[in-house]
């Protein structure tokens, strides 16, 4: 596609930040293989390093992203199921990999796919109406778009069991309490207000450095603690080459605002 022409996806840029949209809103913003094939194109072609960050959110007031598109799955046999899963699994890792921030501005349901989209952002901000949930087991599934990996890493392996195996619904409050969602707001204006809040006081600083040491977080939960501290050494000392070191290291002694490119 190469271009902002989607069926399914609205984009804008307001004051530098971008605001990605599911609008599938009839369906509840759910995802089939057209949804995950947009936003792959997106991520990839449309998704600039020229923006602050990234808020992602869904159409209307009723869900996030409801999961993904149950009908289209009844017709896939097993092969057709897997790569469904991994077009899933490469569009949540995109969304993670991407060098600014990312937040995932919750309102309404995410579910299933949706929740796992989610968790793939560097965080989750929610309405009071926010309800988190990977209820795939009650449909004889399991979730397959990274929710066994990152739910683990974000709430810890007995509360992810516990989640996964009962596929019981999240709200808001508790969402905040296990370290699901960052932050619980009234409402859907005050839910992107916020994360331009949050963005906005992230782009004062170094963006290169941001994208790195958001390079060593995601890289540390992959392995033990020894090679992560390794990890870290070793982009602690590349980043002295770069030129965002060098302005902001020099405007702190010399008293001023660093004036930093990202670089």
């Amino acid at each position: 596609m190469r271009n902002d022409s989607y069926e399914f996806l609205d984009y804008k840029v307001e004051d530098e930040i971008g605001i990605l949209t599911i609008n599938r809103e009839d369906k509840l913003n759910a995802l089939n293989e057209k949804v995950l094939d947009e936003l792959r194109d997106f991520l990839e072609f449309n998704c600039k390093s020229t923006i602050k960050g990234l808020i992602l959110t869904g159409a209307g007031e009723k869900a996030f992203i409801a999961g993904a598109d149950i009908k289209a799955m009844t017709s896939m046999d097993s092969t057709e199921a897997s790569e469904f899963a991994y077009k899933g699994q490469q569009v949540t890792f995109m969304f993670e990999e991407i060098r600014f921030p990312v937040i995932a501005a919750v309102n309404g349901f995410a579910l299933g796919g949706g929740c796992e989209v989610a968790l793939a952002c560097d965080f989750i901000l929610c309405s009071e109406n926010a309800v988190f949930g990977l209820p795939e087991v009650s449909l004889g599934l399991i979730p397959g778009f990274g929710g066994t990996q990152r739910l683990t890493k974000i709430v810890g392996r007995n509360r992810a069991k516990e989640l996964i195996y009962t596929g019981r619904m999240v709200k808001a409050d508790e969402a905040c309490e296990i370290g699901l969602s960052l932050k619980s707001l009234t409402s859907k204006e005050e839910l992107i207000a916020e994360a331009k809040n949050i963005i906005n006081k992230a782009s004062k600083n170094s963006p290169h450095a941001i994208g790195v040491a958001k390079f060593v977080i995601n890289r540390g939960a992959d392995i033990n603690l020894d090679e992560g501290l390794k990890v870290e050494r070793d982009m602690f000392g590349e980043i002295f080459s770069s030129y965002d070191m060098k302005e902001g290291t020099l405007a702190f002694l010399e008293k001023r605002k660093a004036q930093f490119k990202g670089e």
